[in-house]
């Protein structure tokens, strides 16, 4: 596969992934009819207002990684980036982060207002598991998928993670207790995107153990590389802040940092070329990852 074609398979699946959320956000209907359009426009305002498509992007990859159909990963995709959105609406929160903007424009909190933003990120969580539990395919596959997301958003995860990031304001952690942090609050979700595109994808145990060990690659190189950015962008310094403290590239150093997103990337490059040509995709977004800019 060359690389002209490798970009526009992960262009396809990136519309494919803005096409379903704008379907599943346009018109959430209950059983008492539609819901608040208030609450309605700041769940799309939340979702649909830009990001990368990470997540989801890699469980569809996933999914035809082990000869599946992207189309039988969607809904759990999608569900991914309604999660992921959830948590960036609640970071934001005063409360939390208390930022203003988030992607070039006011954070939902600010566009709205604090008790719509908590709203906004319960109803995406929820819809998310609505989402995967009323899927088509086999009822086994879609248990496996919500406890899948279950355990990656939840205590064991990215919530757990985000306690710990709240801990370290008033504790200098260690290195190791920082990689557990981003391995919690970043990696386990993309984790859960790999496997959980297997999953959907019919793959087999060992499949899904290969898989998961690229999950855990992506997902660290992804937030060392996040906090390389950062650095070289002066938005963090000398360990003197919280943000310092948690920051990989900050506590390690640029050189040290950019050989451990190198490392990791290269250990998902060697799962992903073990799944032979099926793999190309997977091991282009792994190396996309370590080469980012933004």
């Amino acid at each position: 596969m060359s690389e002209t074609t490798v970009s526009g398979r992960f262009e396809a699946l990136r519309a494919q992934v803005e096409l379903a959320l704008t379907g599943y956000l346009t018109d959430v209907q209950g059983d008492d009819g539609p819901i608040p359009g208030r609450l309605s426009e700041a769940m799309r305002y939340a979702v649909l207002g830009g990001g990368k498509r990470m997540r989801p992007i890699l469980a569809l990859a996933a999914c035809e990684a082990v000869g599946g159909e992207a189309s039988a990963a969607l809904p759990f995709a999608c569900a991914l980036e309604l999660i992921h959105a959830y948590s960036l609406v609640h970071d934001d929160l005063p409360c939390m982060d208390d930022d203003a903007e988030r992607r070039g424009k006011p954070t939902v909190h600010v566009a709205w207002d604090e008790a719509t933003a908590v709203l906004v990120g319960d109803g995406l969580l929820t819809l998310a598991f609505e989402l995967v539990s009323s899927a088509s395919g086999p009822a086994e596959a879609r248990l496996a998928m919500v406890r899948l997301l279950a355990k990656a958003a939840g205590v064991c995860g990215m919530v757990g993670g985000q306690q710990y990031d709240i801990e370290a304001a008033a504790a200098r952690p260690t290195v190791d207790e920082v990689r557990r942090l981003h391995a919690m609050k970043t990696g386990a979700l993309f984790r859960a995107a790999v496997v959980g595109g297997g999953i959907a994808g019919g793959a087999d145990a060992g499949c899904l153990e290969a898989l998961r060990r690229y999950g855990v690659a992506v997902g660290r190189a992804f937030q060392v590389t996040d906090d390389l950015l950062e650095l070289e962008a002066g938005a963090l310094s000398s360990g003197s802040t919280h943000e310092d403290n948690v920051s990989l590239a900050v506590r390690l150093g640029l050189e040290a940092s950019r050989a451990e997103a190198k490392a990791l990337t290269g250990e998902a490059l060697a799962v992903a070329e073990g799944l032979g040509g099926a793999g190309v995709l997977l091991a282009a977004i792994a190396a996309q990852i370590e080469a980012r800019k933004s």
